[in-house]
């Protein structure tokens, strides 16, 4: 349980990182009322000192820190919280407020493209046309593509297999797009059935 009386002005820090990709995102400070509201909301909510009041992070751009995980450290002063970012972290629009650029490519980036294309689409984007086509071309591009991968597994060369298994995962992407789900969505499914 944080000590909040530890501090005079009853404000403990809160070290925000990316679940995803451990990047760390930002500072902020919160005080219990700020922490039951994260842990309730789901979205992290601090306690802001120049407007002296709550405010949830998110709550003007949209861009919210979906909470993951809240843990303590050893002394019960500080928190860490692992969040998924909905965009920008920074008031000046980069992913972190330390300047630092998560430019390693993941599966969580490439869905973020995914998105955009999606939420923005442009006449030049192959994914955007994608989604234009709607979800039976969607579903029918992932089917060939499975097929695709199958007949490139039975042969050894390793460029076209790996090629085909990269089509695969991203029109697979495109397609949990397309229905309103993303890998993470995936994973607890999978996370699930692992614990049994």
């Amino acid at each position: 349980m944080i000590n909040f009386s530890k501090y005079a002005d009853g404000l403990a820090p809160v070290i925000i990182q990316d679940a995803a990709t451990q990047q760390v995102l930002m500072l902020g400070f919160m005080n219990a009322e700020a922490l039951e509201k994260t842990r309730t909301e789901g979205k992290v909510t601090f306690y802001s000192r120049s407007k002296q009041r709550l405010w949830t992070k998110g709550e003007t751009s949209n861009n919210f820190l979906l909470v993951k995980e809240i843990l303590e450290d050893c002394d019960a002063d500080t928190l860490l919280i692992k969040a998924d970012p909905q965009g920008p972290t920074c008031h000046t629009g980069t992913t972190s407020c330390f300047g630092t650029v998560n430019d390693t490519f993941s599966l969580q980036a490439l869905e973020q493209v995914i998105r955009d294309r999606k939420n923005n689409p442009t006449e030049k984007s192959y994914t955007a046309s994608l989604f234009a086509k709607g979800i039976n071309k969607i579903a029918q591009k992932v089917g060939e593509e499975a097929v695709e991968i199958v007949i490139e597994a039975k042969d050894d060369n390793k460029e076209l297999f790996l090629g085909e298994a990269a089509d695969l995962m991203f029109h697979y992407l495109v397609l949990l797009q397309a229905k309103g789900f993303e890998l993470k969505d995936v994973l607890q499914v999978l996370e699930a059935r692992h614990k049994r």
